[in-house]
């Protein structure tokens, strides 16, 4: 059966139904200015299983079971997973050069372990691929020094990401030397090799869902880029909220440079690192900023260079 579009247009009462389900469910936010591409996303899958209306959609997607299944392809159409490796490099080089080594300084003297590092919203793994890369290359040993996982909600990527085959779009940052180290081509992809591919750990994780997050442990550092923009005001409270009680006393948490915590919350501090600013779990014993000093700290973006 074939519709045309203005078919499968969404009532307003259709659309606060799925804008709500969404954000109730992962946290996507959909205002009036985004309207239309829920629409014609969420028009595509209509099409695809021929239900006739955005209602029986609704209905498939809360239904037990067959919904849950659903659910994984919905947000896959929904949400937009751009990345590429290496994305905001002067970040990346702060957390080898400075946090990782830094961290483990602080570890070893209490005993010593493998630093635990999160890559939260990982999209199709070069994020934390990048991390492996550029820790190697600085002379840190994974496995020994630092464990990543990664996660995302979408099931598609995920798969992407294990599979560790990439476009030439994915390298637009990419020093050619570690291109060629770390990857050999393949029909005109790119393939990553197992030296790398096997220090991450994949896993599907929605932000919302504390008991699936709890399962990752407790983490030294969080990086969360140009993930939470997506979210309304409280859930980036609720996330960032999580995050800090998931991080180690001292940990840091890495947002994208459009992020900051303006407004959401003031329980971690500012670190000036040499190449950028992040945040940061204060450890036992610090002294917090008081609540007016702290906001104003949180409310100025990371990648800002002015003195807080």
């Amino acid at each position: 059966m074939v519709f045309e579009r203005d078919e499968l247009s969404l009532t307003d009462a259709e659309f606060r139904m799925f804008r709500d389900f969404f954000r109730s469910y992962c946290g996507l936010h959909f205002g009036e200015d985004s309207r239309f591409l829920l629409e014609k996303r969420l028009a595509r899958r209509v099409r695809e299983l021929d239900l006739g209306s955005f209602s029986a959609y609704h209905y498939l997607l809360r239904k037990p079971g067959q919904g849950d299944q659903e659910l994984g392809h919905a947000i896959d159409a929904l949400t937009t997973n751009e990345t590429y490796f290496f994305r905001e490099r002067s970040q990346l080089q702060s957390l080898v050069e400075e946090i990782i080594p830094d961290s483990l300084e602080r570890r070893r003297k209490l005993g010593g372990r493998a630093l635990s590092i999160w890559s939260a919203g990982c999209s199709s793994g070069e994020e934390p691929y990048s991390i492996v890369m550029m820790a190697k290359e600085a002379g840190l040993e994974p496995g020994k020094d630092f464990r990543v996982y990664a996660s995302d909600i979408s099931g598609a990527v995920l798969r992407k990401a294990r599979h560790g085959l990439y476009r030439p779009a994915s390298f637009r940052e990419s020093p050619d030397h570690l291109q060629k180290k770390y990857f050999e081509e393949h029909e005109g992809l790119w393939r990553i090799s197992d030296e790398i591919k096997r220090h991450v750990v994949f896993t599907r994780v929605n932000l919302l869902d504390r008991s699936r997050a709890d399962l990752l442990g407790s983490m030294d550092v969080v990086l969360c880029r140009n993930v939470i923009i997506y979210f309304d005001l409280e859930t980036k409270r609720d996330v960032v909220g999580r995050f800090h009680d998931k991080l180690q006393p001292g940990g840091y948490l890495l947002l994208g440079h459009a992020e900051s915590l303006i407004n959401v919350s003031s329980a971690f501090t500012l670190t000036h690192l040499k190449r950028d600013m992040v945040y940061r779990r204060p450890l036992p014993g610090e002294e917090l900023l008081d609540p007016w000093h702290a906001a104003a700290r949180a409310a100025i973006s990371p990648f800002e260079r002015e003195e807080a």
